[in-house]
């Protein structure tokens, strides 16, 4: 049915259609911050967040990840690194997955990492805050300047999505990343950014593709982006061209270093591709959502409704081959996903069934809570 459209819609657009969502399904299997976000975020239910925030903060895995923390702020000495064999994830992650617990900004651990990250934003080459990159880097300009320049556009990220974008130490940032991207896009290089070096091509040095901590960021940072409305369209534009079939590697002064951070294309250009990680679909799928630019792209589209196929007639969704729990290998799904450790029962549908559900509501879909 079409119905009225949904604030934060794109001007003039209908909803066109409800989505059932299993609230109730949600609250009798799956985790505590999901059974918090999907009250919150998905159903829109509480006006008053705190009575029902106790359920996002008494989460076991939440304490200990928050009790991880150093007295300095940080978790460990790294910014960006995803947990491996037991080990701490760097503070940029674990501060955006307490986010996604549901956790405050003010809360003490998101609140003692605040100052690390803006001390991040700086447009400097300090080799102080290069921290993981700190030995690869040492004495050298240019990978001190690669590094500071990709933690800078992280923090900014993680500062977006904690709701800082009022901060004028953010918004000073977020011209500046905007800017460099936006002056690349709209030059020659960027239709041919390819230099050979030995018997590879790589990205020319002076080429500035998007970041997903870019998107991460302007994702979270509605008035930004309404203010600088043509520099995003073109930062959108170029992310859903065709991907190209060279790796993300780019010449750093005399080094060749990989890029993966980097956005050349399309990273979802088929069923196939979300099929075979389906987290990373969802991470995509949200954020293009929250870029309000889901519903303007006919593939990523087809991809979101193939999802909604996938569940049951209690609105559950499950993968189409296998019963085990999906899973990704790729660091910029670990803030997010899963926020339910279950592993054998139905908790282990609740994670993608919940975020289904979140990004029907964040392209202007009527949410029918069930």
């Amino acid at each position: 049915m079409v119905s009225e459209s949904w604030p934060g819609n794109d001007a003039g657009s209908p909803v066109v259609e409800s989505v059932d969502f299993p609230l109730g399904w949600i609250l009798s299997n799956a985790s505590s911050p999901i059974q918090y976000r999907a009250i919150v975020d998905v159903a829109g239910w509480i006006s008053n967040k705190e009575p029902a925030r106790a359920l996002a903060m008494a989460y076991r895995p939440a304490i200990r990840l928050a009790l991880a923390q150093h007295v300095d702020g940080t978790w460990g000495d790294s910014m960006l690194a995803v947990p491996a064999n037991g080990g701490l994830p760097g503070t940029i992650p674990a501060f955006r997955r307490l986010l996604e617990y549901g956790w405050e900004r003010e809360s003490p651990p998101l609140s003692r990492a605040r100052r690390i990250l803006f001390r991040l934003l700086a447009e400097d080459d300090d080799e102080d805050q290069l921290y993981e990159f700190r030995t690869a880097a040492a004495g050298d300009a240019d990978l001190v300047h690669r590094a500071r320049g990709l933690l800078r556009e992280a923090a900014a990220a993680a500062l977006a999505h904690a709701g800082y974008e009022g901060d004028p130490r953010l918004r000073g940032a977020a011209r500046r990343i905007l800017a460099r991207v936006d002056t690349y896009l709209r030059s020659e290089l960027a239709d041919r950014p390819w230099v050979r070096v030995g018997n590879r091509q790589v990205l020319a040095a002076e080429a500035s593709p998007p970041s997903i901590h870019l998107l991460t960021m302007l994702a979270h940072m509605p008035l930004f982006r309404s203010e600088n409305h043509s520099p995003v369209n073109r930062v959108l534009e170029y992310v859903s061209r065709p991907l190209p079939r060279q790796e993300s590697h780019q010449l750093v002064g005399r080094h060749v270093v990989s890029q993966p951070h980097l956005v050349l294309g399309d990273p979802l250009a088929s069923r196939n591709v979300a099929d075979a990680d389906v987290p990373f679909a969802l991470v995509w799928l949200e954020l293009m959502a929250r870029l309000q630019h889901l519903r303007r792209h006919d593939g990523w589209l087809q991809v979101f409704e193939r999802f909604l196929d996938g569940r049951d007639r209690d609105l559950v969704w499950h993968p189409h081959r296998g019963g085990a729990k999906p899973r990704s290998d790729n660091p910029d799904v670990w803030a997010s996903f899963p926020l339910d450790e279950g592993e054998d029962g139905e908790e282990r549908w609740s994670d993608v069934t919940f975020r289904l559900g979140l990004i029907a509501r964040l392209i202007g879909r009527t949410i029918q809570p069930v």
